[in-house]
């Protein structure tokens, strides 16, 4: 009765569609029951909300695709600058030394004893062969079983507070070794404004070493994950990934920012893939490699790159969703990070590829180099694999700037040489995420100094890097 009663004052709302839509009778339930199942209405009359509605939905269906085709890209970038430490830096290190022991012999043909790429690539290798000596003393056998007595939630929290670690470790590291290069190769007619090279490249040993403990830590965790006869620790593990969409859907996002965060997702996968690797080769290691209990790790490895990729894909649809941003703009990224690559082959390149890939992604070689120095007997293999993946790299990369209609600007930034640069400028060091010329990577400016850029609220995609998603305006 209340109900019928609530029903009838409601028929009674002084309404012309509600007297067309009950008639000018007394209102009864039959009256109701049938108006209720046969009344109608009509969709094309808010055409343009449901049509909105249908293309977030097809975007979110197109979202996967352009996204793995992205991460696809961004995991060979990472792949090369990883291979670039075991197979050209070496080389590329030993021409730099004997360019410095033949320099008094031959007299000098130029104002430096050594380019600035020279000087660079002197410091990697040192870095390299002082850290991998320095992780002889590191006993992974007993870290392992240290880890291993400890409980499952320790370890759960130990895992989430390394990659909290890792990711503060990756956005100081790179700095650290920037500023290591640039007061190595910094001009010295001007005047000092540094502690000295020595403390700086004391500084970027001490970071590489204490990276490189931490990598093996997550790796041993990961391991013990893998070993557990119950695997609760793994599946802990994995849901933590899903914890993530959490933090992340429900967050305001502009393109910039979302281009962070798919740079920072790429170097998390290829992060978790090579550690997947260096657990998967340490057990068949201590199982003399066995091929039948490289089965036995397959179904956890695959659970773990399974939830890696679901995660991402879902965190990705929404925030596309939530925040009206098309799967066009992950070719947008695409075309980016090619032009990065395209312009760093470049005579008159700012800086070092893998070092633009460490800035971009936070994906730093080195400490993940140091620790799988024991790959050193397949350096044929490496280098072969190199060569190729950089080969295929640098094409499609040259497809994907021509397809984005940037090939112009490749050609604008050879046009000037930063010896003609504004005086302005000319004492200021170069950004290191600002290319020759201060290219706009958007709107192809090249006439805005790269201190104003720097100033700029909203930066286009080539000025982004990827430890400032902490410091974006992300609401």
């Amino acid at each position: 009765m209340l109900l019928f009663s609530l029903h009838t004052q409601f028929l009674h709302f002084p309404s012309r569609s509600v007297n067309l839509y009950l008639g000018e009778s007394e209102p009864s339930l039959l009256r109701f029951m049938c108006a209720e199942l046969t009344r109608g209405y009509f969709l094309e009359h808010n055409e343009a909300k449901y049509m909105e509605r249908r293309e977030k939905v097809y975007t979110c269906m197109r979202v996967p695709k352009e996204l793995e085709k992205l991460m696809l890209f961004g995991f060979f970038l990472c792949l090369d600058a990883f291979l670039y430490v075991f197979t050209l830096l070496p080389l590329r290190t030993l021409l730099a030394l004997l360019r410095l022991l033949t320099v008094p012999c031959c007299g000098l043909g130029s104002s430096r004893f050594l380019q600035p790429a020279q000087v660079c690539d002197l410091l990697k290798g040192l870095i390299m062969v002082l850290c991998c000596s320095m992780m002889h003393y590191i006993d992974y056998a007993m870290m392992y079983h240290l880890i291993r007595g400890q409980s499952i939630i320790k370890l759960y929290i130990i895992y989430n507070m390394l990659e909290v670690a890792d990711r503060l470790f990756s956005s100081f590291g790179q700095d650290i070794l920037d500023a290591l290069y640039w007061t190595a190769t910094e001009p010295k007619s001007r005047k000092r404004a540094h502690i000295g090279v020595i403390p700086h490249f004391i500084m970027a040993v001490f970071y590489v070493f204490l990276h490189a403990i931490l990598i093996m830590v997550q790796a041993s965790t990961l391991n013990v994950a893998f070993n557990s006869h119950n695997k609760s620790l793994l599946t802990i593990m994995m849901s933590n990934n899903f914890v993530e969409i959490k933090g992340s859907v429900f967050k305001k996002f502009e393109k910039n920012n979302l281009f962070q965060m798919s740079n920072s997702d790429i170097k998390e996968r290829f992060t978790n893939y090579a550690l997947l690797l260096i657990v998967c080769l340490r057990n068949m290691e201590q199982f003399s490699w066995n091929p039948d209990h490289l089965w036995v790790l397959l179904p956890d490895a695959f659970m773990v790159v399974t939830s890696e990729v679901t995660v991402d894909i879902v965190k990705h649809a929404f925030i596309t969703k939530f925040n009206d941003i098309t799967a066009d703009v992950y070719r947008e990224y695409k075309a980016s990070l090619a032009f990065e690559l395209v312009s760093s082959r470049q005579q008159n390149a700012y800086t070092d590829y893998s070092d633009s890939v460490a800035r971009r992604m936070g994906f730093i070689p080195l400490p993940l180099a140091v620790l799988v120095r024991h790959f050193i007997q397949f350096v044929c293999l490496m280098i072969t694999l190199k060569v190729l993946n950089s080969i295929v790299l640098l094409g499609k990369s040259c497809r994907y700037v021509k397809e984005a209609n940037m090939e112009g600007k490749l050609f604008d930034r050879t046009s000037t040489t930063p010896k003609k640069m504004p005086s302005k400028t000319k004492d200021a060091p170069p950004s290191g995420n600002t290319l020759p010329c201060g290219i706009n990577l958007l709107n192809g400016s090249s006439d805005t100094p790269p201190e104003l850029k720097h100033r700029a609220p909203k930066k286009d995609l080539l000025e982004i890097d990827r430890f400032t998603i902490c410091g974006n305006r992300i609401l």
